[in-house]
């Protein structure tokens, strides 16, 4: 059965050159289109009304407009989406809320490990911080550890914020 079919595209192009011969015929008649269908008033729209009438091909630009004008004077077409991102003024800013700022501050100096008011370490010509105490001293193990797990604690750490953290850059 789907031996005896002609292709789809070759199916396709023979009946549009039909189509495009005979509408070229002067003597063949055209197509004739339905007349434009009767509009109600545009005053008597309301939203529930069909507006599809005004939607035909034959209807005046303008009569189409005012219709559709119409219809989205309605309120319930005039609800600002909570996704318009420039429809708010964000050039005032609330104040924090109150024991916002002292939390903050807390977290800073946690993240951190040192007080965010304090001046930051001063470095040394080879890219390292030279911190107020020395490097050598490393504190006295706790009862039970091994030298191994002493030395790792008392190894210098920075301290990494999160991501989401903003954190000053050192000039």
């Amino acid at each position: 059965m789907a031996q005896n079919r002609e292709p789809f595209l070759t199916r396709w192009s023979r009946r549009k050159r039909t189509a495009e011969h005979a509408a070229a015929e002067p003597g063949s008649p055209a197509p004739a289109e339905a007349p434009p269908p009767e509009l109600p008033p545009i005053d008597s729209l309301t939203p529930e009304s069909d507006f599809s009438a005004f939607m035909h091909k034959q209807v005046d630009e303008r009569l189409r407009r005012a219709a559709l004008r119409k219809l989205f004077s309605d309120p319930a077409f005039n609800v600002v989406d909570g996704l318009d991102d420039y429809a708010e003024d964000f050039t005032q800013l609330e104040a924090l809320a109150e024991g916002a700022a002292a939390t903050l501050e807390h977290a800073k100096r946690t993240l951190l490990g040192r007080d965010p008011d304090a001046p930051a370490p001063a470095e040394d010509g080879e890219g390292t911080t030279a911190d107020a105490g020395s490097a050598d001293e490393a504190p006295a193990p706790r009862a039970g550890e091994d030298d191994a797990t002493a030395a790792k604690d008392a190894a210098p750490r920075e301290a990494t914020p999160p991501a989401d953290v903003a954190v000053p850059k050192k000039a």
